[in-house]
């Protein structure tokens, strides 16, 4: 009789997907993520006793356990296939545990992208769970959730109900509100330029910049009066072209995507929360149905710091890009990219796992969200392979009178990796248009002096990609908590996130100020970064859990107590709107809740009146004439709805235009496409949409 194995993976779409590439005697079940945790009702963890933790069912897993135990039971041996991190080893440890077979029927295998190959060569090389990395994974557990769970009650009791704090997310607050302390304390000061609009000899303009004297001397320009005497001194001086400077620079490419970058990228080119491109990412690496091909795993695990990648998709990138845009896009060599010290080796950095399933040939199978980020990820990979970009530079120095212009521009001579995907940045920046022909000692003809006032400006908000550069340059937090760190200082109302920028509000602040006098060493930086090299170290076999545990504890023992005896009671007054209460007439208040800030009534809880914030989008309904309103889905996503809803159903993704279509009298929208905004019947199968 055939043995019969089980495969025991965290998600359906991941069975899927992995069952394909196992014979018909593996049955791929999931288990729905952890099947234990720690209770939410009580610390769960025996401080006196070693910091051991009390582990339970997860509510509503029961079932799930049972038939699991089951199909264990019967199965000649036990595959646990969770994903390959710390968490994926801790929920097959925790499987281990529970399924309650011999220890030599279960074994452990893990792979980096869900392909046949890798499949198969987990399978053949099975493994032990690694215990060292539950370890961490514990460690990290149990510290949240003593300090979350013995601050965060003191907060609700001195402070508000629902507070909440948390070792990482309280650092992730300070930073934001440590800059808005800085914006707000920023002094501006006065500058000035001067650019000159000038003619070469065969009259083509270009602009130059002051500098300083025709020494090279850098002036300052402070104030209008030193300005306007250097422009009025320089109205009839000669320009005379004394140096050009002609070059050539090499752009190389940015290495493939990380945790850190895809998720900073993603923000900036697609508009996504981190959260959201996380989400995107796991159903991209778990399996995506493809037409004639079936469930496919299309990226590696998301969850890296790693550089580093495989021979296999190094040769089959650089065959790739021969093929498809030829040989004078291919270095000589591989491009070996550098893995910063601290990160964790064990993964690929973030690729394709088959370099030759473009973006086009999957996008019928993805929703627009998830084949934006494949595309993303394919041709950033697929660039950091190609050769260096080439820039033609041109730098002219001009004098007139005893002073200094300067004229910068650049132009591509050879696209290299640019041709497919630049790097973004937070302050993005231009190449300068290429100059004309320029020569040396050529004289110029001024069309213009143009002095302009600035003012220095003080540093900016953060966003949410540079918080996560920010939060992986100072070591805190590792790539699986950035995007749910971000997701609970907003929801818990610390932040506020308008337009991509994260505000802290006033209730964020209140409780960075208690944090920092009585949890100092909790919202530190420095702290922070070594308790992750502590997990570190305990991944690597160096440290035991508990020990980290037990050097943390004492010190945070007695920051409790001194909070606890020195803190009064904290009022935060709610900010009041200018719409009265239809129940009760009182000034309704902004309250935040789970999906953000909303009405409530104050005299609660004689009056419960609650409500959403509206926005009025400024037109009509095209159905029945009432006001169109401004609403937000549960994922966050704008849509266009009529005030009377439900009694009238118009609604729409679209902003609408307040007019009809004259062909069939449907909402006139505005959409966005590649070469900016324009407006379309929003009825998809009028004729004025057909091509």
């Amino acid at each position: 009789m055939p043995k019969s194995y089980l495969v025991i993976v965290e998600s359906p779409a991941k069975a899927k997907t992995i069952h394909k590439y196992l014979g018909t005697n593996y049955k791929v079940v999931a288990s729905m993520g952890h099947l234990r945790d720690l209770p939410k009702s009580q610390l769960g963890v025996d401080i006196e006793h070693n910091f051991e933790p009390k582990y339970i069912t997860i509510r509503g897993k029961g079932d799930l356990l049972a038939s699991l135990k089951k199909q264990a039971k019967t199965a000649d041996k036990v595959f646990i296939a969770t994903d390959p991190d710390r968490e994926g080893e801790a929920i097959a440890w925790h499987l281990s545990q529970v399924l309650a077979v011999p220890p030599e029927k279960t074994t452990r295998i893990a792979f980096n992208e869900i392909t046949k190959s890798a499949v198969k060569n987990a399978v053949q090389n099975s493994r032990d769970i690694d215990k060292d990395l539950v370890d961490a994974q514990q460690a990290r557990r149990v510290l949240d959730r003593v300090v979350g769970y013995q601050i965060s009650p003191l907060l609700w009791r001195k402070i508000k109900k629902g507070l909440s704090a948390g070792r990482v997310q309280s650092v992730a607050t300070r930073l934001i509100v440590q800059r808005q302390r800085e914006i707000d304390a920023f002094n501006p000061e006065e500058y000035w330029s001067i650019d000159a609009n000038l003619l070469n000899s065969e009259k083509a303009p270009f602009v130059a910049h002051f500098i300083g004297s025709s020494d090279g001397k850098k002036i300052e320009l402070h104030n209008q009066k030193d300005t306007q005497n250097i422009v009025d001194s320089l109205a009839k001086s000669a320009f005379t072209i004394a140096k050009v400077k002609v070059g050539e620079k090499k752009r190389n490419p940015a290495p493939p995507f990380t945790t850190s970058t895809l998720q900073q990228d993603a923000s900036r080119k697609l508009g996504f929360t981190s959260k959201r491109t996380m989400s995107l990412a796991q159903g991209l690496y778990e399996g995506v149905n493809v037409p004639g091909r079936g469930n496919l795993g299309l990226i590696t695990y998301m969850r890296t710091d790693s550089l580093r990648i495989s021979d296999e998709a190094l040769s089959a990138v650089r065959t790739m890009i021969t093929d498809k845009y030829g040989k004078p896009f291919l270095p000589d060599t591989p491009r070996v990219f550098k893995t910063k010290k601290s990160a964790q080796d064990a993964h690929e950095a973030i690729r394709p796992t088959d370099v030759n399933i473009t973006p086009a040939e999957v996008k019928d199978s993805l929703d627009s969200s998830s084949y934006r980020l494949y595309k993303l990820i394919w041709e950033r990979f697929v660039a950091s392979q190609m050769e260096s970009a080439i820039l033609d530079t041109i730098s002219a120095d001009i004098t007139a009178d005893s002073y200094l212009f300067r004229a910068n521009g650049s132009r591509v001579k050879f696209q290299g990796f640019m041709k497919l995907y630049t790097e973004s940045s937070d302050t993005e920046t231009k190449d300068e248009k290429f100059l004309p022909n320029l020569k040396d000692g050529e004289k110029l003809t001024l069309k213009s002096l143009n002095p302009e006032q600035h003012f220095t400006a003080p540093p900016s908000n953060y966003t949410e990609a540079s918080l996560i550069k920010t939060m992986e340059e100072l070591g805190i937090g590792r790539p699986s908590t950035y995007a749910p760190t971000i997701a609970t200082i907003i929801s818990r109302g610390y932040v506020t996130r308008e337009k991509r920028v994260l505000y802290p509000t006033e209730l964020g602040t209140i409780v960075t100020e208690v944090m920092e006098q009585y949890f100092d060493k909790i919202v530190d930086v420095d702290f922070t970064a070594n308790i992750e090299e502590e997990l570190d170290n305990v991944e690597a076999g160096e440290v035991k859990w508990q020990q980290v545990l037990g050097d943390f504890y004492p010190p945070f023992e007695v920051s409790l107590k001194k909070a606890e005896e020195e803190i009064g009671e904290i009022e935060i007054q709610d900010e009041v709107s200018d719409i009265p209460c239809d129940k009760c007439g009182r000034m309704m208040v902004y309250k935040m809740g789970r999906y953000g800030k909303f009405l409530a009534c104050p005299g609660f809880p004689e009056c419960r009146n609650a409500k959403p914030i509206t926005q009025e989008a400024g037109v009509d309904c095209p159905k029945c004439g009432a006001k169109i309103l401004v609403r937000k889905s549960k994922r966050g996503k704008i849509f266009y709805g009529c005030e009377k809803y439900p009694e009238c159903d118009f609604v729409t993704w679209d902003m609408p235009t307040g007019e009809l279509c004259k062909t069939c009298g449907a909402a006139v929208v505005k959409k966005k496409g590649k070469t900016g905004e324009y407006e379309t019947c929003s009825n998809k199968d009028c004729p004025t949409n057909k091509k």
